[in-house]
């Protein structure tokens, strides 16, 4: 039986809209870089809301750095060594005028590294510094040589990797970016909004052509059912 072409225009229409919400699907990708963790007394492991260079943690704090490839900061990897400050400082006796800070170092698996690279073993180490100094500062006393991009966003510790920032990896290839979105860079107290990532090269397509599309369809729908009541 042959359709009517209003019933068929629509189905169309509904294939159409299908590829599209597919074809965004597809495009979904991730960003390979340091996350930036703070130990939360011994419970485990929460993503930072500030830079390393601008959080300053008291005496006693565990810091951590996990190199992975993630979306955004809800779906990245922590370090996969507990924050335990008692184990990371045992061998390190504290000093008048100074401040230790457990450091934990994990560059990651085979599969996060880049093409050509192979991550070092996750190490920790015990800082030994001023009482006002930052984790970036840290860091830095422990494990040069540190790399950052121009936006400060922190792109190498001990050297790995030893190219590449916050690139975007996946179906669109390898491409520098500014990181996923809520990624803190090194000194900027405030998390990127959720654009600043790839400017509209996310996962899926925009609001504004999935209202269009759905503007269409619903008069799709209205257009069908005008043709069947005149029948």
């Amino acid at each position: 039986m042959r359709r009517p072409p209003a019933t068929a225009a629509l189905l169309l229409l509904v294939g159409a809209v299908l590829a599209v919400l597919g074809a965004g699907s597809a495009q979904a990708a991730g960003y390979r870089y340091w996350s930036f963790w703070e130990g939360d007394g011994g419970k485990g492991w929460t993503y930072a809301a500030q830079g390393p260079s601008v959080v300053r943690p008291d005496d006693g704090a565990v810091q951590g750095f996990r190199f992975s490839v993630s979306e955004d900061s809800q779906d990245s990897a922590q370090p996969r060594r507990a924050p335990d400050f008692g184990a990371v400082c045992a061998g390190t006796p504290a000093k008048d005028g100074l401040k230790r800070i457990a450091l934990v170092i994990d560059p990651g698996t085979a599969a996060d590294a880049p093409a050509g690279e192979k991550p070092p073993v996750p190490r920790t180490a015990c800082a030994q510094v001023a009482p006002g100094a930052s984790t970036a500062e840290a860091l830095a006393a422990v494990a040069k040589p540190l790399r950052y991009d121009s936006s400060a966003m922190l792109c190498a510790i001990s050297g790995y990797p030893r190219s590449g920032c916050g690139e975007q990896t996946g179906d669109g290839g390898s491409q520098e970016a500014t990181g996923p979105a809520g990624t803190p860079s090194a000194d900027d107290g405030a998390t990127p909004d959720e654009g600043s990532a790839s400017d509209g090269d996310g996962g899926g397509p925009s609001v504004g052509v999935l209202a269009g599309v759905g503007a269409v369809l619903v008069l799709g729908v209205a257009a069908v059912l005008r043709a069947r009541r005149r029948r």
